[in-house]
């Protein structure tokens, strides 16, 4: 029977194993923590990757944690204005076969791993840091930082934005800051203002700023993101801070009178900087050899297009799909993780281009501001929407 070797026990590396326990190969999974933890905010997921979840028999599980907003906002930050709006709710299951999703990371999560603890074939291990990896031409060898070693068929990195698997494959350097810092806060919608509490996704776009808010867990609690440029000291890698709230009113001290409402009744945020990479520029990015990434180890993504958890799902159902034709014994993981690579890397490599781009435009000053006020009135529903995207992969 062949083995799947998995390191990295977040969103990215739990789908990959739930994707793959049908393949008919046992799984390990190694996640450094010493329990399956998530930390976070909230995440959008759009349809094309709902209808995965879905697939894998999640429907209810989602249906009991996430919120299903009807409808997408985008406002001035400045004046308040809506520029456009894009309708989400029946139109999104009619238009693409599943609904639009927001959710608390931690939620998506925990439905994951209850699924994933269901299942015979995987192998689930904490405390398992990964120091690296050995591979030659019969297998690969993973061994831990306290001397334990596993050996498997295939390795699957699924360890994040500062993936180890990946410096051992590509040996292409840390990412690199943005610039860009997120404020992030989570808060019970009974304890705003009724004229501040939301159903639906927002997006305030202001110079050098923006903010996203939107509800998760089932409405009950809404989550906001406000993102504004600046720099943070410190090792990135580390980026959940404490933050001072007053710091991010007086960056937002220029905008509309309702979003500095919203803003001064929440205390409490986390901090963190983003960092980035360049958008994939070929296969070798996402698979060598016996070894695949999978989620922001291979293409990590800035939040201006909300679809980082989105593409680690789409990954693991796209690798379990070709993990499905592994042969027993296993024969041609070369060949098959190629296959993987060449269906994915180009999908994501737009994903992350068309992120950078969105961060641009959303943070537009000036004339080009201008214009994409004047676009967004004009062409509302027509710019929102995403088709190529929202079809999930082709």
């Amino acid at each position: 029977m062949s083995r799947i070797l998995i390191v990295g026990g977040g969103i990215g590396g739990l789908a990959a194993a739930l994707a793959c326990a049908g393949s008919g190969a046992e799984l390990a999974l190694f996640e450094r923590a010493a329990e399956f933890t998530e930390v976070g905010a909230g995440i959008q997921i759009g349809p094309n990757v709902v209808k995965i979840l879905h697939s894998w028999g999640l429907q209810d599980a989602l249906a009991g944690v996430a919120a299903f907003p009807p409808r997408l906002q985008v406002r001035s930050a400045l004046s308040g204005a809506e520029l456009g709006a894009l309708r989400l709710g029946a139109r999104s299951v009619q238009r693409y076969g599943a609904p639009y999703a927001t959710i608390h990371r931690a939620d998506l999560h925990a439905l994951l791993l209850a699924a994933v603890k269901q299942q015979a074939a995987v192998q689930l291990n904490v405390d398992s840091w990964v120091a690296g990896f050995i591979e030659d031409p019969d297998g690969v060898t993973l061994h831990t930082s306290d001397g334990r070693t596993a050996r498997g068929d295939v390795l699957v990195g699924a360890d994040g934005l500062w993936s180890g698997v990946r410096q051992q494959l590509l040996n292409d350097g840390a990412p690199r800051a943005t610039g860009h810092l997120a404020y992030r806060a989570l808060v019970p919608q009974h304890s705003l203002p009724e004229r501040l509490r939301s159903q639906q996704v927002t997006v305030w776009l202001g110079p050098r700023l923006h903010l996203v808010q939107y509800p998760v867990r089932r409405g009950e609690w809404l989550n906001v993101v406000a993102i504004v440029h600046g720099r943070m000291e410190g090792d990135a890698a580390y980026w959940n801070h404490s933050a001072n709230a007053a710091e991010l009113r007086h960056s937002l001290a220029a905008t509309c009178a309702p979003l500095q409402e919203l803003i001064a009744a929440i205390d409490h945020w986390r901090l963190w900087a983003l960092s980035i990479r360049a958008p994939m520029r070929g296969a070798q990015e996402q698979a060598q050899g016996r070894v695949a990434l999978l989620g922001d180890a291979a293409h990590p993504m800035l939040p201006y297009l909300a679809q980082g958890a989105g593409m680690a799902i789409e990954d693991a159902d796209q690798l379990a799909r070709v993990l499905a034709q592994l042969p027993q014994p296993a024969r041609n993981v070369p060949a098959l993780l190629g296959r993987y690579a060449a269906r994915r890397w180009q999908r994501n490599a737009r994903v992350q281009a068309r992120a950078l781009r969105n961060g641009q435009i959303f943070h537009a000053t000036g004339l080009v501001r201008w214009g994409r006020d004047a676009a967004m009135n004009l062409l509302g529903e027509r710019l929102l929407d995403l088709p190529w995207l929202y079809r999930g992969p082709s």
